[in-house]
């Protein structure tokens, strides 16, 4: 499943790894407009997750990981073919994404479910974990392609590698769940269950911050490199690679670290630390491109710390039972693209003052959220900060992002 999941992610980042220095500059797209373009695969993923997860509540997983995986693919493929503008773009991509919502939870349905009983932490955060190996090489992948056959060769070879989940799929043994009765959109358990709320809501604002950074960490990285100079081995390319790759021991050792301290405080401490490193980006995107290439690497370790513990809080803490808890991530992903499209559009960035006073509401969250003791669920959400122009752009680059803990 982690192998085939790899092949799923190649073309994850694809577009964002190409977004400033191929696709802006062929069509002529502000920094505004680059962010929705790629926020159009979140887009995708938001309207189309809550009906495919809660659909392997009645037949196979397998089945829609196997149809999901194709749709991704070859969306990734025609985007490399008929791609010919903002909207043509944003409309392909937005299929893209659709399609990995059939691939990413429901993959982790059809694992779960065939697992066997007793505590599946460690496997669930290997899955989540593998996320960021697969994005590292989507970033590696798709910049090498792109920069050496340009960008259309980029999508068609990174489109082939859903191949390898269909080919896990197939192998797959059928599992076909327990007759389930009820509509197939009821999502009152969700709502009604206070610490699987929590945990969604935590989600969401983690897949907030990574889809941000995800987005623009090339381009913030050749601003860098124009403006204040960097070795020359350490491209977009390597920084890039490096920041995704990284993110997977970040994963497991935050998840151990819940473990051990407990849940609730490691995540808090987590998001608190991931907070501060992103208001240092924000707030010192002029400083020396050493500086800065330490604090994306730190970045890239507080990002996905607690992803692996979010997720298999959520799956293996006993919040709901049935693929419902997967309805969470409609949650996620509408503030994926939100986090995508903000950080393009930046012209509001001036308060980030009010960012930081945000940040540490939001920060004290994680009891009421979920946990043993009792209380109301409160979601804050919007904080700008500062940072730097974009090569050719007006708007300002804003890193400073809300965390909400669980």
């Amino acid at each position: 499943m982690c192998i085939g999941q790899l092949g799923n992610l190649l073309p994850h980042v694809t577009l964002s790894a190409n977004l400033a220095q191929h696709l802006m500059p062929a069509w002529g797209l502000s920094a505004a407009e680059g962010g929705l373009m790629a926020s159009g695969y979140a887009f995708g993923y938001m309207l189309a997750v809550p009906v495919l997860t809660t659909l392997t509540d009645r037949i196979d997983a397998r089945l829609v990981l196997l149809w999901g995986s194709i749709v991704s693919g070859l969306a990734t493929m025609a985007f490399g073919i008929f791609a010919q503008g903002f909207w043509s773009a944003t409309a392909i991509w937005c299929v893209a994404g659709l399609g990995f919502a059939g691939a990413y939870m429901p993959g982790l349905k059809a694992l779960t479910d065939r697992l066997p009983a007793g505590d599946t932490s460690r496997a669930v955060t290997l899955y989540t974990s593998s996320f960021s190996v697969g994005v590292g090489l989507s970033f590696l992948v798709a910049q090498i392609i792109a920069d050496t056959w340009g960008w259309r060769s980029a999508f068609l070879v990174t489109g082939f590698g859903p191949i390898a989940m269909v080919v896990a799929c197939l192998l797959m043994q059928p599992r076909r769940p327990a007759p389930k009765a009820g509509r197939l959109l009821d999502f009152a358990p969700v709502f009604a269950n206070r610490e699987a709320l929590g945990y969604i809501l935590g989600y969401g604002a983690h897949c907030f911050e990574l889809y941000g950074i995800r987005t623009w960490l090339v381009g913030f990285w050749t601003f860098v490199i124009a403006h204040q100079g960097a070795p020359s081995w350490l491209s977009p390319v390597v920084l890039s690679f490096c920041f995704a790759v990284i993110s997977m021991p970040a994963s497991i050792l935050g998840n151990e670290a819940a473990l051990k301290f407990g849940r609730h405080r490691a995540i808090t401490v987590v998001m608190i630390a991931s907070a501060w490193v992103a208001l240092a980006i924000g707030l010192n995107a002029t400083a020396p491109a050493w500086v800065l290439a330490l604090l994306l690497l730190f970045y890239g370790l507080t990002v996905p710390a607690d992803s692996g513990a979010l997720t298999a809080g959520h799956v293996g803490g006993g919040c709901l039972r049935t693929s419902r808890r997967d309805a969470g991530s409609a949650f996620d992903g509408r503030l994926r693209p939100v986090g995508a499209w903000r950080l393009g559009d930046g012209r509001r960035a001036r308060r980030g003052r009010r960012a930081a006073e945000r940040k540490r509401l939001a920060a004290g969250l994680h009891r009421p959220c979920c946990g043993d003791r009792a209380g109301s669920v409160r979601v804050a959400v919007g904080a700008d900060g500062t940072g730097a122009p974009l090569p050719g752009s007006a708007s300002v680059w804003t890193l400073t992002v809300t965390s909400m803990p669980s």
